[in-house]
Formats: C-alpha cells, sequence, structure tokens
C-alpha cells in the first residue's frame, strides 16, 4: 500500500490546493479499500475452495460406506420378510431420511449471510465518519 502518512495542508494553503489535496487522498482511499476488499474476498475463496474438495472427497467415501450398510441393512432385514419388503422398508427410512435432512439445509441457508468483505467495509464505514467528522468542523 502506498504511504498515506502525509503531512496536513499548512494554514496557508489556497482552496485550489486543498481540493486537489483532498482529490488525491479520496482516490488513495478508495484504491485502498478495493484492494483490501479484493485479498480478502481472494484468502477467503482459496479457503472455501480447500474446504470444499476435502468436504467432496469425504462426501465420496461416505457414500461407498453408506451403500454397503443400505445392503447390509436389506440382506439382514430380508431374513425375516421378503427380499422385495425387505428394499422397500430401507428405501422409505433413507427418503424420510433425506426429506429431514434437506429441511434443515434449508433451514440453516437461509440464515446464512451473504459473503461480503468484512474488513473493508468496517474500513469503509469508518473512512466515511471521519470524513463527516472533518467536514463539520
Amino acid at each position: 500500500m502506498e504511504d498515506t502518512t502525509r503531512a496536513r495542508p499548512v494554514a496557508g494553503s489556497s482552496a485550489a490546493e486543498l481540493v486537489r489535496e483532498l482529490s488525491e487522498q479520496v482516490t488513495r482511499l478508495v484504491r485502498d479499500e478495493l484492494r483490501l476488499a479484493q485479498l480478502e474476498m481472494a484468502r477467503k475463496g482459496k479457503r472455501a475452495g480447500l474446504g470444499i474438495g476435502v468436504f467432496s472427497g469425504a462426501g465420496l467415501l461416505a457414500l461407498s460406506a453408506f451403500g454397503c450398510l443400505l445392503a447390509a441393512a436389506i440382506i439382514g432385514l430380508a431374513t425375516a420378510v421378503a427380499a422385495w419388503l425387505a428394499a422397500l422398508i430401507v428405501g422409505a427410512g433413507m427418503l424420510a431420511a433425506a426429506a429431514a435432512a434437506a429441511l434443515i439445509a434449508n433451514g440453516q441457508l437461509r440464515k446464512a449471510a451473504p459473503p461480503v468483505p468484512e474488513q473493508a467495509v468496517d474500513g469503509v464505514k469508518a473512512d466515511v465518519a471521519e470524513i463527516r467528522e472533518s467536514a463539520q468542523r
């Protein structure tokens, strides 16, 4: 980032010089805030991508294991009832579990906040407050 610790204009500066200085500082401030937002979103994106990749691999392994468990449940239940009825009972149970999981997931997604660059937003709010305070002086 650029050095923003420049000396404040002296009392004898003309209005044109002050406006030029203000324009330069606001431009620099906006560029720095945009750069911060970009870096923050890139960092979040990398972390999310890694997490999604690992989670996908775990899901594939769990799906394979779950298929084996379903087959075992159907075979075990087939010793008490007909094989087709055992498969129907296990399938209905799976549909009920899937519906419950979908309802829970829907509720969680509705509560999720949109992904925003929080640090950059906080920085912009602080900058706006500082500008307003300076303008009132």
